[in-house]
């Protein structure tokens, strides 16, 4: 484990590669799983607010589950908070292009500025998860066979999962953290 600030980062992070897919994967992690995105609690009321701008960008489906669940939901299983689910398949936020790949109706709005946030970091993040704990965020590489293309063209194109995350891992520790991970990662054994 490496340890910047108050974080405890795995070592895959810098040692596994990854590069999304989407031509092959087609965004299966925004239908798979059991569960909706992790959301952190300002991200619930963000949600909340941001709804009647994203609603627009959304399927019919989506909506309709919003409308019945919420904009987000407490997930039974552990009480964390979570974006709902379309008839426990997809994220209540995914969108499909014409080539059925999902998206997020949430980033669709960012990128048009009509809100003024991408998404979940939870989403941005991935496939870092982030577990937070009293003294300190463990910050792990989540590694789900659905992904297994993403590790291909990682390898492929030798990018490192703590390149592949940069704007999200900036996004949620800073520029500072940031550029402390990178001069580890720059002397590291085990890099790729």
């Amino acid at each position: 484990m490496i340890a910047i600030d108050k974080t405890l980062i795995s070592e895959d992070i810098l040692e596994k590669a990854f590069v999304c897919d989407l031509s092959k994967c087609k965004g299966a992690c925004c239908v798979e799983g059991d569960a909706g995105a992790p959301l952190e609690d300002s991200e619930v009321l963000k949600l909340e607010e941001i709804y009647e701008d994203v609603k627009p960008y959304l399927r019919k489906e989506g909506v309709a589950a919003i409308e019945a669940q919420g904009t987000s939901i407490e997930d039974p299983e552990d009480g964390e908070w979570v974006t709902p689910l379309v008839s426990g398949a997809e994220c209540a936020y995914v969108i499909f292009d014409e080539k059925g790949t999902t998206k997020c109706g949430i980033e669709k709005a960012w990128e048009e500025g009509k809100v003024d946030w991408r998404k979940p970091v939870s989403c941005h993040l991935y496939p870092i998860r982030i577990t937070n704990y009293p003294a300190y965020d463990a910050v792990n590489y989540h590694k789900w066979e659905i992904c297994s293309p993403a590790c291909d063209l990682g390898a492929q194109l030798k990018v490192p999962v703590y390149k592949f995350t940069k704007d999200a891992l900036v996004r949620k520790y800073g520029e500072d953290w940031y550029k402390e991970l990178e001069e580890v990662a720059e002397h590291w054994p085990g890099k790729i």
